[in-house]
């Protein structure tokens, strides 16, 4: 398919102080969209400005919440180039995502040729310093207008960007998890692998009660026994217990996150066993407080790999690394980072440059 261009007549220029920049509040000047009507497939590509959608209120989006999303990098380089880490299995992995929410799949190359056309377009919006990239969110919503719970037969695809800094307010500062055991993220055989809005609204009650104690995240448990730690709110995590790394294993009801694989490919060449099993909430505090527990960290494509320092469940608490981030948790920062900003070298072929 050609993808028809569109023009811009007023065009945003991007901030020149970047140290305001947040996550996800700007914007760039163009996005991509195109359409999917059943019968006829996917059709009328197109790079356009910016700009609101016009949606029936009907739309099964907003009534049976019938939408999926990914989300990835573009990283400047020292040299002034851009590079996009591992875009194809994004795809690949919401193509995943589509077929578990009876969604049209796409065509991962024609997806991966208008992402490179759009940043072609916009690159001047990702930006130079340290710890900034340009954020790149794909989303898929069903727009047919009709009240009933069904697949729809009527689609929207779209890709917008945003320059973003770090995540986290604090950085690379560790931070402070409570874990729910009231509430529960997903149960097996639901959507949890799917990365699909739903899973992130049925998180957002325990997230705010846990803000209003003074936390980061939410560490979620699994939804039969609420024994089993799972995953973050907006990471999986990974533990140093025993001198190995210990990881939920991808059963169902965590998201397959490309972080948490690159992680996992990284450790096991510095030497790491890995283990992905069910750890015990109780083995985590026990190990934490015997020394068992070195370190723990997230890994996501948002925060990269975030320090945990400190873990609430019920009336206990426990600090890993008087609160500082850990020499492997430091180490694996590093050298991710490395290779996506070009200051290492990529002996994976992950980094693909524009």
């Amino acid at each position: 398919m050609e993808i028809q261009v569109l023009p811009v007549e007023t065009p945003k220029t991007p901030r020149s102080d970047e140290s305001g920049l947040v996550f996800g509040k700007e914007f760039t000047n163009r996005m991509f969209v195109m359409t999917y009507d059943k019968g006829k497939g996917w059709h009328s590509p197109c790079i356009k400005p910016y700009g609101p959608f016009q949606l029936d209120p009907a739309a099964l989006v907003l009534h049976y919440a019938q939408e999926i999303f990914e989300g990835l990098k573009a990283f400047r380089r020292p040299d002034g180039s851009i590079a996009l880490f591992r875009p194809r299995d994004n795809f690949e992995r919401f193509n995943r995502s589509a077929a578990r929410m009876c969604m049209p799949e796409l065509d991962v190359d024609f997806c991966l040729k208008a992402l490179r056309q759009l940043l072609e377009l916009e690159q001047e919006w990702v930006p130079h310093s340290a710890g900034t990239s340009l954020y790149i969110r794909p989303t898929m919503i069903a727009t047919e207008p009709v009240l009933g719970v069904k697949p729809a037969d009527q689609y929207l695809f779209y890709i917008i960007l945003s320059p973003v800094a770090a995540y986290y307010k604090g950085g690379l500062n560790p931070v402070k998890i409570w874990v729910s055991d009231e509430y529960v993220r997903v149960a097996p055989g639901g959507t949890g692998e799917a990365k699909t809005g739903g899973n992130y609204a049925s998180s957002l009650y325990a997230s705010t009660l846990a803000a209003a104690k003074g936390y980061d995240q939410v560490l979620w448990l699994d939804g039969i026994e609420r024994k089993y730690v799972e995953e973050v709110g907006s990471m999986n995590i990974c533990f140093l217990y025993d001198g190995k790394i210990v990881t939920s294993p991808l059963k169902g009801t965590i998201l397959n996150g490309i972080t948490r694989r690159s992680i996992l490919t990284l450790v096991k060449e510095m030497g790491y066993e890995i283990e992905e099993r069910a750890l015990t909430i109780d083995e985590i505090l026990d190990g934490a407080e015997s020394g068992r527990l070195v370190e723990a960290f997230g890994t996501g494509t948002a925060a990269v790999v975030s320090p945990v320092g400190q873990l609430t469940y019920r009336d206990r608490t426990v600090q890993l690394g008087n609160n500082q981030a850990g020499e492997l948790t430091m180490k694996l920062y590093d050298t991710l980072t490395g290779i996506q900003y070009g200051r290492l070298p990529d002996a994976h072929n992950w980094v693909e440059l524009l």
